[in-house]
């Protein structure tokens, strides 16, 4: 059932966003980008054993190097609470992925990601991993260098084993 939602909500977004499309570029989508944004996680595999859904923020640099392609630079803070197991909590953990990565727009406003770079443990972790994120997004333009930016993405961060998830972004792209 979620499978079939998400493929439906990719198609929808692809359907909206080729029937919205024009010949011109829309002012908002070009030029470098400040984005403020808020973080979802939630846990896969044996990190969603002990964690429950994440929560956090980033701060993305996006900058146009060609026609659809954009580098990004990104750091954020993520916290994830821990799970009960019969009365006993696990801990809850933060970590601080910074990230380089590029953007290819596939059409004006709808985009693949892809980012790699390391996590650092905070509260009651231990250690830095190295972080990757493939992942796809889309743009709404609401000023005219200003959009609304919404992001999901696969999530694996490597060490001694992988802590990976599935997150969502939802943010502010401001135009410098």
């Amino acid at each position: 059932m979620k499978k079939l939602f998400l493929l439906t909500a990719i198609a929808g977004v692809l359907a909206f966003s080729s029937a919205s499309a024009q010949n011109r570029k829309d002012p908002a989508m070009g030029g470098a980008k400040l984005s403020v944004g808020a973080e979802f996680g939630l846990p896969t595999g044996n990190f969603g054993d002990l964690y429950k859904l994440g929560f956090g923020g980033s701060l993305v640099y996006i900058a146009p190097i060609a026609e659809n392609l954009k580098v990004t630079g990104s750091a954020g803070y993520i916290s994830y609470s821990g799970k009960d197991f019969g009365g006993v909590k696990w801990p809850s953990s933060s970590f601080i992925p910074v990230k380089a990565g590029l953007r290819y727009y596939f059409i004006e406003n709808f985009y693949g990601a892809a980012e790699l770079g390391a996590a650092f443990a905070g509260k009651n972790a231990s250690g830095t991993a190295f972080a990757y994120s493939p992942g796809i997004g889309i743009e709404f333009p609401i000023a005219d260098k200003s959009t609304i930016d919404l992001g999901a993405r696969y999530e694996g961060w490597s060490n001694d084993g992988t802590l990976s998830f599935f997150g969502i972004r939802a943010a502010i792209n401001f135009g410098l």
